[in-house]
C-alpha cells in the first residue's frame, strides 16, 4: 500500500476519533490563536479548503470568508463534517483527491489547509502545490497551519526513510496500530517549498504549531489571465 493509500485509510478509521486532538490542555492557548487567526483571515474570501477532515477549521474560516469548497478523500470524515453549524449555500464540501483536484468552474482568491502539509511525502510538496494553486487566482491568499514536534508532547518519531519522511506508530480506540507519516519541517524547509510561488512568505512557529502564509504570484498558477483577486490583504 502506498503511504498516501496509508495515511487515507487512517483517517477514515480514526474519523470518530479526531477532534479530539485540539482538548490537549496544554495546546489551548495555541489553538485560540490560530482559531481567531483562520477566523479573520479569509474575511470576505472565496475559499478552498484541501484536505478538511472532519470541517473543525472549515467551520470557523466560515465565519468570515463569503464562500468556502472543502474538500477531502473520506466519506467517513465528509460525514462529520456535513454536520457543523455551516450554511449550505455558502459552504461546500466534496469528496476529492488532494493530489489530483479537479477542475471548477468558478475561481477562488484565497487557499487554506489545516494539518495537511505533514502527512505529504516530501518529494510530492512541489507537485502538490502546483495543484492546489492552479485553482486559485494571482495574488491569492494562501495559508497552511500544522504540528510543530514538541518532545515529551508529540507522538514519538518510530523511523525515517531514505527521502526523509519520518513515521509515527499510533493507535486507535479499538486497539489497531498504524504507521502514519508525519514530517516536522524547519522553518527553512517551509520557505524553501515555497520559493518562487509566493510573496509576502511569512513562517511563524508557536509552542505547538506553525502557521505559513503567503500570496500566490501570477506566475504560479494557470488562472495568470485571469483577474486579480481583488481582496484585502
Amino acid at each position: 500500500m502506498s503511504i498516501e493509500a496509508t495515511v487515507a485509510g487512517y483517517y477514515a478509521e480514526r474519523a470518530e476519533e479526531y477532534e479530539r486532538i485540539y482538548q490537549k490542555p496544554e495546546r489551548q492557548a495555541d489553538l485560540r490563536r490560530l482559531r481567531n487567526f483562520v477566523e479573520t483571515a479569509f474575511t470576505g474570501a472565496d475559499v478552498f479548503e484541501v484536505a478538511c477532515g472532519t470541517g473543525y477549521w472549515t467551520e470557523i474560516l466560515a465565519r468570515s470568508a463569503a464562500s468556502v469548497v472543502a474538500m477531502d478523500i473520506n466519506e467517513e470524515v465528509l460525514a462529520i463534517a456535513r454536520t457543523k453549524a455551516v450554511a449550505p449555500p455558502k459552504v461546500e464540501f466534496r469528496r476529492e483527491d488532494a493530489y489530483a483536484l479537479p477542475d471548477m468552474s468558478r475561481t477562488f482568491n484565497a487557499g487554506f489547509s489545516g494539518f495537511w502539509w505533514s502527512h505529504i511525502p516530501r518529494a510530492r510538496i512541489r507537485r502538490f502545490l502546483e495543484g492546489f494553486h492552479d485553482l486559485l487566482l494571482p495574488g491569492s491568499k494562501v495559508v497552511f497551519i500544522d504540528n510543530a514536534y514538541v518532545e515529551g508532547n508529540s507522538t514519538p518519531i518510530s523511523r525515517s526513510d531514505e527521502d526523509g519522511n519520518t513515521y509515527q506508530i499510533r493507535q486507535l480506540d479499538d486497539g489497531s496500530s498504524h504507521e502514519v507519516l508525519k514530517n516536522f519541517p524547519t522553518e527553512s524547509e517551509l520557505h524553501a517549498s515555497v520559493d518562487g510561488l509566493g510573496t509576502d512568505v511569512c513562517v511563524e512557529f508557536l509552542p505547538y504549531y506553525w502557521v505559513l502564509t503567503y500570496v500566490l504570484r501570477a506566475d504560479a498558477t494557470r488562472r495568470a489571465g485571469d483577474h486579480s483577486a481583488g481582496y484585502e490583504r
